[in-house]
């Protein structure tokens, strides 16, 4: 009896989508207000490490369950599979970039997830691929994820924590740590950083990811360099549209360089 009860009142989050985040069930139409009363005794250039939101402003989910969604939710697509199965290292190089603009999900405006405690996890299994996830540090709070791909042999690693600060206008986030994806069956590692968040109040609200990510395989000497646009006035005056990227993909050794990356990371 007691085990129904508990089933009746079981709450399961659906992974985020690529929809527009102005539809998303959590926009409130006074979040600005709210937020604005939370900083009123906050300086510019403040450390928001330990700034604590209250609950009606955290979605309903984890910050760690969201770490694994960034790697399994594809809409039915195995993009991390497609990593290893291509047969020349350009063309896996163009796959390990894909799966890393993949990974990028839009952000719901003055929402953030609840901060994990320490040791909480986070397990998934989807198709072939497997993720755990942990919180491994408090303050700062630092999380680690390993996933792996049992049908193509693929290891991926990253710890990582975010360092936001206040800057009057907006909060600057930057996301500090290496993700490691692993092709065993190819003998390659591919190193990623991984693109600031900026959530911007003024002149208008909004939240966009933004700045520059590079991802580089030592042992085929290829590297790509990508550019998050900012969804700033500026940026729109200069015809870049929301959610732009632009990019390319080089020899490291010589710089020659091989593509160009253009078009809009959540299509």
């Amino acid at each position: 009896m007691a085990e129904e009860e508990m089933r009746k009142h079981l709450v399961l989050a659906k992974p985020f989508s690529l929809e527009d985040e102005k539809d998303s069930e959590h926009t409130a139409s006074n979040v600005i207000r709210k937020i604005l009363s939370l900083f009123k005794t906050v300086r510019p250039g403040s450390d928001l490490t330990n700034f604590q939101l209250p609950p009606q402003l955290n979605l309903p989910r984890s910050q760690l369950q969201c770490y694994g969604e960034m790697v399994y939710s594809f809409v039915g697509q195995d993009l991390l599979g497609e990593c290893s199965r291509r047969d020349l290292p350009i063309e896996r190089l163009k796959s390990v970039v894909t799966w890393n603009i993949s990974t990028l999900r839009p952000v719901v405006f003055g929402m953030s997830p609840y901060n994990s405690v320490l040791g909480e996890t986070h397990h998934v299994s989807n198709g072939h691929i497997n993720v755990i996830a942990e919180q491994v540090v408090h303050h700062p709070p630092v999380s680690a994820l390993h996933a792996t791909h049992e049908q193509e042999n693929i290891d991926v690693t990253w710890c990582q924590y975010f360092t936001p600060k206040f800057r009057g206008t907006h909060v600057d986030v930057e996301v500090k740590g290496k993700r490691v994806m692993k092709l065993l069956n190819h003998i390659e590692t591919y190193e990623m950083d991984q693109p600031r968040l900026i959530m911007r109040f003024l002149p208008a609200p909004g939240a966009y990811w933004a700045g520059k990510v590079k991802i580089k395989c030592p042992e085929t000497d290829l590297e790509a360099e990508l550019h998050l646009i900012s969804d700033s006035f500026i940026e729109r005056f200069r015809g870049n549209n929301n959610r732009s990227i632009k990019g390319k993909i080089f020899e490291s050794s010589s710089g020659n360089q091989l593509y160009n990356i253009f078009g809009h990371w959540d299509r």
